[in-house]
């Protein structure tokens, strides 16, 4: 299926869910403090756009400075445990510990430790996509192609060439998954930690929203955030057919 195909089944669902979203509020004339009209929430949406803007702003800022902080500490404990392999089990099982451990009881902490600063939402959102990350990417660089590696072992390659020129490229489709897993999470993690205190961002929005039983001002800030992961989403996964092509011609040589 081509793409502009698929691009254009994924519009006609989406627009059918709101078609159908809107007749059941209407039909069933359900109160707006229990679910608003989508109609109702382009409205709020329209007439509150300058303050959407700025919680926005500062919601995505923090999600992907945390993202970057999370797959950067990812991706470097990963080639860590690559060229120092006897260290796998003990790392990973502290990664198992943290990731086990509830973000909604991490967050109040940070904000008591660190303040209603970004610090703390930036650390949450890391620590949500540094277990994903980490998994991934070591995943990609502990199975390089077996011929390639003995061809490389024959040679007599260093270790450092191996991981920059087999390991490292064999990789990058497991990166760019990384990419597609954590970037969601990471508007998630933003959310929740502005939820346990915070001056701005969507998640404040959200909050005071809910405490005002205001539920068009609430589904605005989710629709928000829902069209900011399919954008990221979408941008991640044309920047991979871009930078992973040979995956790309592969999959066309198997369609024909």
């Amino acid at each position: 299926m081509s793409g502009r195909k698929s691009a254009l089944i994924a519009w006609v669902i989406v627009l059918v869910f709101f078609i159908a979203w809107e007749i059941g509020v209407r039909l069933f004339n359900l109160p707006v403090y229990l679910l608003p009209s989508p109609s109702k929430v382009f409205v709020t949406l329209s007439q509150n756009v300058p303050m959407y803007w700025l919680a926005s702003l500062i919601t995505l800022g923090e999600a992907l400075t945390g993202l970057v902080l999370g797959l950067l500490t990812g991706f470097l404990l990963a080639s860590a445990l690559v060229m120092k392999p006897g260290l796998e089990g003990g790392v990973i099982t502290l990664a198992i510990l943290v990731k086990s451990t509830p973000m909604v009881a991490i967050a109040p902490l940070l904000t008591i430790w660190l303040g209603f600063g970004t610090l703390p939402k930036v650390l949450i959102t890391a620590l949500l996509t540094f277990f994903p990350a980490l998994v991934n990417i070591l995943n990609g660089l502990s199975q390089p192609d077996p011929a390639l590696l003995d061809l490389f072992h024959s040679w007599d390659a260093r270790r450092r060439d191996i991981f920059l020129n087999l390991r490292l490229p064999s990789a990058l489709p497991h990166i760019f998954t990384s990419l597609k897993i954590c970037a969601p999470l990471a508007m998630i993690g933003a959310v929740v930690a502005e939820w346990t205190g915070a001056s701005g961002g969507l998640g404040r929005v959200m909050w005071l929203a809910y405490t005002n039983l205001n539920l068009p001002y609430l589904f605005g800030a989710i629709f928000i955030l829902a069209v900011f992961g399919v954008v990221i989403y979408w941008s991640i996964d044309r920047l991979e057919k871009r930078v992973v092509f040979w995956q790309v011609i592969n999959d066309v040589e198997l369609e024909k």
